[in-house]
């Protein structure tokens, strides 16, 4: 009987012992597993959702994302081939493929971002150095080609260089090298872009002087151009107004001719018809516009302004 409460006794133990080392753990549906024991891989990674069984206090269990991770590489300095100094930011995302290899080469994803820092890296460094700057800018000569450039002398010279490649060629021969090289990391490299592509502080600001520069020239022939267009519009403008200044005179002295014609024949014509009555008018109209309130004549009597008022004052 006391042998029987002892076995009890040790299954009860052994059973709570069982417990208390975890032997049952649960792998998620974006999760893959290796078990290690002694810090040594045992069997195939566990990459299939649900409950799964280990050795308490032996194994242990290193979980492994299944999902799409991020990379982001920082800024790095290359020289293009033609000489140009610039800062190339990448990012790329990835996952683990083989977690047993994964495991085994980096140990953890903290292993595995150092690791694509020095494949992508390398890469990005290979292909810059061995294109132009213009090549690693454009991505086709679509706008160099519809483009109508009326002086070429405000642009740059790369600015006009044909591309042969093109900076999608380029990310895609990046992403291309580096894929090779990491699945011997349990590592597959989804994808691979180029964030931002700037000059280098000193080449930078070098580019924003001749810009300047540029710009000030072409603002200049801009004014000139501008100043002769102004004086060709005053020029034209003074010459219409002449022309219409001289014509308005020359109708205006037609007119005045025309006026003074008829004033003459209807003078004529009202002399014809009474010259003597004609003659007083006139006479009197030169008395009323030469005598005032206050003015004092002194005529001599053989005078034609004292004719008619010698015969008003004749009984």
């Amino acid at each position: 009987m006391s042998n029987k409460l002892n076995l009890i006794a040790l299954i009860i133990v052994f059973g709570i012992l069982l417990l208390a080392g975890n032997p049952f753990f649960v792998v998620n549906e974006y999760e893959q597993a290796i078990i290690t024991q002694f810090g040594k891989p045992i069997g195939e990674p566990i990459v299939k959702a649900g409950l799964h069984f280990k050795i308490p206090f032996i194994q242990k269990i290193n979980l492994f994302d299944k999902r799409l991770l991020e990379w982001d590489g920082y800024p790095t300095q290359i020289p293009t081939k033609d000489k140009r100094y610039i800062w190339v930011d990448t990012t790329a995302r990835w996952r683990i493929i083989d977690a047993l290899k994964f495991f085994q080469s980096v140990y953890d994803e903290r292993g595995g971002q150092a690791r694509l820092d020095d494949i992508v890296d390398a890469a990005v460094r290979d292909l810059v150095t061995s294109n132009n700057l213009v090549e690693i800018v454009r991505a086709s000569n679509r706008l160099l080609e519809e483009a109508e450039i009326p002086d070429k002398d405000f642009v740059e010279e790369a600015a006009l260089e044909k591309i042969s490649k093109g900076r999608e060629q380029i990310r895609s021969d990046i992403l291309k090298r580096a894929k090779e090289l990491a699945p011997q990391y349990g590592i597959e490299l989804v994808d691979l872009r180029i964030k931002r592509v700037n000059y280098v502080e000193e080449v930078r600001m070098k580019v924003y002087d001749r810009m300047i520069s540029e710009r000030k020239r072409a603002a200049e022939q801009y004014r000139s151009e501008g100043k002769g267009k102004k004086a060709e519009i005053e020029g034209q403008t003074e010459k219409e107004l002449k022309q219409i200044l001289s014509l308005a005179y020359k109708d205006s002295q037609k007119i005045k001719g025309e006026a003074d014609k008829k004033a003459t024949d209807i003078y004529a014509a009202a002399y014809n018809q009474d010259p003597q009555f004609f003659s007083f008018l006139k006479t009197l109209d030169a008395y009323s516009e030469s005598v005032g309130k206050d003015t004092s004549l002194i005529l001599t009597t053989d005078s034609e302004y004292f004719k008619y008022l010698k015969s008003s004052t004749t009984p």
